[in-house]
């Protein structure tokens, strides 16, 4: 069985949205994504760190899903990474309210023997240094994907630009993708990040979908209308998680099975804004998800001829 590492963070947050608001709950990169990519039963481990404040069934509720945890390095005397925002009534903007780093300040990720030869690495938001210190690690990955924000690009521009030369995929949103290229056009953008180093870029658009693009190719993938989205948080690491959980699986990275992953990425991001935090993908079933990529496929599949002799 093909092997995925996830790197990033697991965390605690606390999220208001128009629909009410949590206290601590379960966060972090890294959650989302393994809980996503495990829908796909693939071999995974969260590399990353908490504290002793981690209660424990949250590490059952991972465990129970496959995800191996035996790379979660825990702080008996330190606390969790904690994040707290308050979401805008459009649900396209917020506001953070409290980041504290705690034991994530002093992550030093360390990737078990057992998992240095994974197929596919997938780098959670976190400092670059810290994502190239994984790759670093690896033996061969066939597949590196990368995410990033603005924070990076603002503080840690060369080691950023050091991480996405060694990358396969990258991963980012429409905004980010413009600041770091200085492009409006994303077309132009991605063309750009892929001379950077990546073969393949993913520009994550929201509610308005995402965009693959590989040498001169382009694939549109839109995102599933909702009667309402809960809560946005997680939603970019969940697709990042659907989309590498699926390679995983496959095995198959050419472009081709890549636009399945988008699919299978927007998907279960469509899910997670449901509920508050993780909580609908802790519920979620692989007949559920099933039943979503059909809503996909009927969304955009359609039969068109092409007339030659127009009046």
């Amino acid at each position: 069985m093909s092997k995925l590492v996830i790197v990033g963070s697991v965390a605690f947050d606390a999220i208001e949205t128009p629909f009410g608001k949590t206290d601590k709950i379960l966060g972090g990169a890294a959650t989302y994504i393994g809980l996503a990519a495990s829908q796909f039963g693939v071999d995974s481990a969260i590399v990353s760190i908490v504290g002793g404040d981690f209660p424990t069934e949250y590490l059952d509720m991972l465990k129970i899903r496959g995800i191996d945890l035996s790379a979660l390095e825990v702080v008996k005397d330190g606390k969790t990474f904690f994040w707290s925002g308050k979401y805008h009534n459009d649900m396209n903007s917020r506001d953070t309210l409290t980041t504290e780093l705690n034991v994530l300040a002093d992550f030093e990720p360390v990737i078990p023997e057992h998992y240095r030869d994974a197929a596919v690495v997938m780098l959670g938001n976190l400092h670059p240094l810290v994502q190239l210190s994984v790759i670093e690690q690896m033996k061969a990955p066939k597949m590196i994907v990368l995410d990033t924000m603005n924070f990076w690009m603002n503080h840690t521009w060369d080691e950023l630009m050091q991480v996405i030369s060694k990358v396969n995929v990258m991963t980012i949103n429409d905004e980010e993708a413009r600041q770091l290229t200085k492009e409006y056009s994303l077309v132009v953008a991605a063309q750009k990040i892929m001379k950077m180093g990546p073969e393949f870029v993913v520009i994550k658009k929201g509610e308005h979908g995402a965009l693959l693009f590989h040498k001169e190719d382009i694939f549109f993938a839109p995102a599933l209308p909702l009667e309402e989205v809960f809560d946005p948080t997680g939603a970019g690491d969940t697709f990042a998680g659907g989309f590498t959980g699926y390679l995983t699986k496959t095995g198959d990275f050419s472009f081709e099975n890549m636009k399945s992953a988008i699919i299978n990425g927007s998907a279960l991001a469509s899910f997670c804004v449901e509920k508050f935090g993780a909580e609908k993908l802790l519920e979620l079933n692989r007949e559920a998800l099933q039943r979503r990529l059909q809503q996909f496929k009927n969304l955009t599949q359609f039969n068109i001829e092409l007339v030659s002799n127009m009046p």
